[in-house]
């Protein structure tokens, strides 16, 4: 009999043993064949700064806010409160805690209702994802089959980290990133105990607890959840106390659009990156937009402004504002100013007398004649309608006299300007059918304000172009386009311009411009670091009479460097191969500035025989210095010859001469006859 009950038992135990393996097998191929919904949600495409700030977000395509956000970037303080609150035994359980389950059961059974939840974070996150409601025992039972799916799938973090990307805020607000910026008005890297306990009660009835509808409920949840966590030992009593005082804030705040412009474009251009890293700085960014905004508001008419800021040495861009507003209709706002065509007004003036230093036509100490002349049909005037006799080339640029200007583009050429302004990086648009004529000096072309501040950036970096970039990822590509030294006596000149009235950096070298018809004010500057371009005007190209450069977009320029830095960078000292004497001290035919029409093409101007334009000499310079042999023909002695804009024999009435180059590299060299009369040749030594 006994014999009899131990085999009946021991079938009954393995009874149950292949039973329980069964519903094992067939739970875990239940579970296994599990539907997952797509666990990768869209989130908002975000802009930031240099240091990884938010600058700008976009909505996702349903119009909510899901800002893409890590566990390791929200404050831990709020991750501890979240788990005691919500889910204690988060890292134990394996989508469904068991323990939690039974006890809700139980209670609901004793007091005959719901009395506590037994939802773990892993349950949410499945509701979350499927956005199906939960109030039926089958939709229930689904979501507790996906919970334990999704943890066969995916590590705690990864699921934390849904809970935290998906978690419902009120309206259209979804993840702690983007309430803790709606809410608190920042990230949810550092939060207080009291601001943790109110996103930990939000999700659990967001439309009911919304700060800035509902008060009042969202205080009295925020305060339970203080004391649910502390009585846990997740904060202290003290904190609690302190936490109830806080005030619950009762606005919804925007999110933030920083260069919004800018950032439209990058996201337009870029590639499918959720997140686009530029090179802005955020504080300087906020101080401009500012900064204009006032300055904008203050005049009469619509105006609007723009300015860029770029580090001409790395070639990145710091700030970059293009209207007062975005959103301001008054002025255009939408209308990206940093990249509209204008007129540049005289800012390309520092180009041509560059030209003409480096070609060998002028020196900064040089002096030319400001009176009326006619080039063919052209007659430019003086923005004053005044003439000022003779003055040195130094003042005529400083005083942007219009006449000099003109008479030197004359002599280097509209078209060479129009190639290195193109070299430096500015677009440069004409007319439909034009080819570039004298008027482009004075304004007769359209460039864009980020032209302008790439053309200066390249002759605050001694003749080298720069390409401005605003990819924290970007590269910089570099060539020169104008001498170092003609680049060092453009910027000496302009760093003596007179400032506008009440400037407190009197040490940045600048110019202005003043479109035709007052459309557009202009102001350019740099010191030994950093280029700053300001534009001012209506979008619309309309006039605003009384604007200028010098009294309107100038003052704006010395207050953006002044919010920049506390003092200016240095300018550098002049290359060795610069003359930097006066007047007195100048080679004769440098002391005046010949510029007759048509005496560059005359039959008796000297003409360089040898070395030919564009050639490549071997004078072995790797083994050691070597003479080159320069020759001419026509022209009248006595002759000045010069190399990189520096005189290297003067006074002589030989046709020939022997030079010694310093080592291998492209050269400049121009010789000049006692009528005035240049010529030119570039080429490279090795």
């Amino acid at each position: 009999m006994n014999g009899l009950r131990k085999r009946w038992v021991g079938r009954v135990i393995a009874g149950l043993a292949i039973t329980i393996l069964t519903l094992v097998i067939v739970f875990n191929h239940w579970v296994d064949r599990t539907e997952l919904p797509n666990f990768e949600p869209e989130v908002s495409v975000t802009i930031v700064d240099r240091d990884g700030r938010l600058m700008r977000a976009y909505q996702v395509a349903d119009g909510r806010w899901r800002l893409p956000v890590a566990p390791d970037e929200v404050d831990r303080g709020y991750i501890a409160q979240l788990l005691a609150f919500e889910d204690k035994r988060f890292y134990r359980h394996n989508g469904v805690d068991v323990l939690a389950l039974l006890r809700a059961v139980g209670q609901a059974v004793w007091h005959g209702r719901v009395v506590s939840g037994a939802s773990t974070l892993t349950m949410q996150v499945a509701r979350l994802l499927e956005e199906r409601p939960t109030v039926t025992l089958s939709a229930k039972l689904r979501q507790m089959r996906l919970a334990l799916a999704l943890e066969r799938r995916l590590t705690k973090t990864e699921i934390l980290h849904l809970y935290l990307t998906l978690a419902p805020f009120g309206g259209n607000l979804e993840g702690i990133r983007a309430a803790s910026f709606a809410y608190l008005g920042k990230e949810p890297t550092r939060l207080t105990p009291a601001e943790a306990a109110l996103l930990v009660a939000l999700p659990q009835a967001p439309e009911v607890r919304r700060p800035d509808r509902n008060h009042f409920s969202a205080e009295a949840a925020r305060n339970m959840v203080l004391d649910r966590v502390a009585e846990v030992g997740v904060i202290r009593q003290g904190d609690v106390r302190a936490g109830k005082t806080e005030a619950v804030p009762r606005t919804r705040r925007a999110f933030p659009m920083h260069s919004p412009h800018l950032a439209d474009r990058t996201v337009k251009a870029g590639d499918a990156a959720l997140t686009h890293r530029l090179t802005l700085d955020l504080d300087l960014q906020k101080s401009l937009e500012t900064l204009i905004r006032e300055r904008a508001t203050g005049l009469r008419h619509p105006v609007s402004a723009a300015i860029v800021v770029a580090d001409h040495q790395s070639g990145e861009v710091l700030a970059s504002i293009g209207s007062a507003g975005i959103f301001d209709q008054k002025r255009d706002g939408w209308i990206d100013m940093t990249q509209a065509v204008r007129s540049p007004g005289s800012t390309l003036k520092p180009l041509i007398y560059g030209l003409a230093f480096e070609q060998g036509v002028a020196h900064p100490e040089s002096l030319i004649d400001d009176r009326p002349t006619r080039f063919g049909t052209y007659t430019p005037t003086n923005f004053d309608d005044g003439y000022h006799g003779k003055v040195s080339v130094r003042t005529a640029l400083q005083r942007s006299l219009n006449v000099p200007a003109v008479a030197l583009l004359d002599a280097v050429g509209p078209a060479r300007l129009m190639a290195r302004m193109r070299s430096a990086g500015g677009a440069g648009v004409l007319p439909p059918g034009r080819a570039p004529g004298l008027a482009i000096g004075l304004g007769g072309i359209g460039l864009t304000l980020n032209d302008l501040v790439t053309i200066y950036a390249g002759i605050a970096r001694g003749g080298e172009a720069v390409q401005l970039r605003t990819n924290a990822n970007g590269s910089k590509g570099e060539h020169r386009f104008l001498s170092k030294g003609a680049a060092w006596q453009v910027a000496d000149i302009l760093a003596g311009a007179p400032a506008p009235v009440a400037a407190t950096n009197h040490q940045l070298a600048f110019k202005t411009g003043t479109s035709y018809g007052h459309r557009d004010a202009w102001a350019v500057g740099f010191d030994g670091r950093h280029v700053i371009g300001v534009w001012m005007g209506r979008p619309d190209a309309a006039p605003v009479p009384g604007i200028t450069g010098i009294k309107d977009a100038a003052p704006l320029l010395f207050e953006a460097f002044s919010r920049l830095k506390r003092s200016p960078d240095r300018l550098p000292p002049p290359p060795r191969d610069v003359l930097t004497v006066a007047h007195a001290d100048l080679p004769e035919p440098l002391r005046h500035v010949r510029l007759a029409r048509g005496v560059l093409e005359s039959r008796h101007a000297p003409e360089l025989v040898f070395p030919p334009s564009g050639a490549r000499v071997d004078l072995e310079l790797d083994a050691g210095p070597s003479d080159l042999v320069l020759k001419i023909r026509r022209g009248a002695p006595p002759f000045t010859w010069l190399v990189d804009g520096r005189p290297v024999e003067t006074g002589g009435f030989e046709r020939e001469i022997a030079w010694r180059p310093d080592g291998p590299g492209h050269v400049s060299i121009a010789v000049i006859d006692a009528a005035g009369s240049t010529a030119r040749t570039k080429i490279y030594l090795e």
